[in-house]
Formats: C-alpha cells, sequence, structure tokens
C-alpha cells in the first residue's frame, strides 16, 4: 500500500531479458540497511519487489522482475538504462497518509496529449484509456507514474492537472512532455463505487 508521495527518483542501470521476465536493476538514494529482500516499491507507479538489493558506483541499487502482464500492461517495457522513474516505499502502520490510498496495480497507460508551463507551474491535459475515463472525476484523485494528483477538469476521455513547482523538481514530472505515456491507477473508492452501481 502506497500514498502516491514520490520519496526518491531512481535511475535505470540495467535491463536483461530473461525469458519472459526482465531484471531490472534500479540506482537510488535509499540506505540499503532499510530495503528487506521482497519489499515492496512502487516503481512509477507499478509495486514492484526487490528481488537483490547492494551497492555499486557509491550508489544503492535494488533488482526487481518484471513478468509479462506487468510489461503488457505499463510502461515498464519501454524502460531503459538511463531512465529516471519515480519510487516509494510500501506504507508502515502510522506513516501520514499525505496523498491517496494507492495499491500500486496499475490500470493502463494514460498519454500526455498537451503540455503548459506558466510561473514555475505546468498544467498537463491527459487522455486516459477509455474504459477509465469513467473512474476520473473532476477534484477527485489519481495516481500517475507513481503521483497521487488532484484532478482539475474532466472532459470525455481527456482530464487536467496542475503541478506545483516543487513536484516538478522533485519527481519526474519536471522532464514530461507531450506525447509521453504515463502508467495511470485509478482511486480505489471510485472503483468499488462503480462496481456497487453495476452490482445494482
Amino acid at each position: 500500500m502506497f500514498t502516491g508521495l514520490v520519496s526518491d527518483v531512481g535511475t535505470i542501470r540495467s535491463v536483461e531479458a530473461r525469458g519472459e521476465l526482465r531484471r531490472i536493476r534500479i540506482a537510488c538514494s535509499y540506505d540499503p540497511k532499510t530495503i528487506l529482500l521482497g519489499a515492496s516499491i512502487a516503481c512509477s507507479g507499478p509495486c514492484l519487489t526487490a528481488v537483490e538489493i547492494g551497492e555499486e558506483g557509491g550508489r544503492t541499487f535494488f533488482d526487481i522482475d518484471a513478468a509479462a502482464e506487468t510489461l503488457a500492461r505499463t510502461t515498464v517495457g519501454a524502460w531503459a538504462p538511463g531512465m529516471r522513474v519515480n519510487l516509494e516505499r510500501s506504507l508502515k502502520i502510522g506513516d501520514e497518509l499525505g496523498g491517496h490510498i494507492v495499491t500500486g496495480h496499475v490500470d493502463g497507460v494514460a498519454r500526455i496529449v498537451e503540455r503548459r508551463d506558466f510561473d514555475g507551474m505546468a498544467h498537463f491535459d491527459i487522455e486516459a484509456p477509455a474504459a477509465l475515463a469513467r473512474f476520473i472525476a473532476e477534484k477527485g484523485s489519481v495516481c500517475l507514474d507513481g503521483t497521487s494528483l488532484t484532478v482539475n477538469n474532466v472532459t470525455g476521455n481527456r482530464f487536467t492537472i496542475l503541478l506545483i513547482p516543487h513536484t516538478l523538481e522533485v519527481t519526474t514530472w519536471g522532464e514530461r512532455k507531450t506525447g509521453d505515456p504515463l502508467n495511470i491507477e485509478v482511486d480505489l473508492m471510485a472503483r468499488y463505487a462503480a462496481r456497487l452501481v453495476e452490482a445494482k
């Protein structure tokens, strides 16, 4: 379980094909002593399992194995050495819930339609997959590339978000541009509310 508050930005060090799996090494600033083997870490959205931890080149690294389902439903299949990813450690009892409840189970891939910068901030127009658009509501929450964000407005399959300078600086959002794909996880409460309506 996560909150969508990014705690570090990692860098992809290597990607190795292993049959239907891909072993991906991510360098980060976390203390290696605090990462347990098998720990869950949200990596630009998907909750992935640390299968090896160590230090290399003066930085901590952890390896994850991305299976076929993850590669098919997220942007992980396009990750390459040098790319940067938003990281968040899983919640502990007593942690501050500053974003919204995020599971790390990505629903699909959205796309940036337009970016407009002003006063150090940025408006992003995002197009969601048609099947997910009904879960996105004005002033509601959405998780994009592992970041908890508030929806400003919605028109059909498109919605707008506004990022403040701090978010642009401490996440990968400062690098995002028109046409970029984004891992999207819709709000858990919206999903269950829709399912209850369908059940009636």
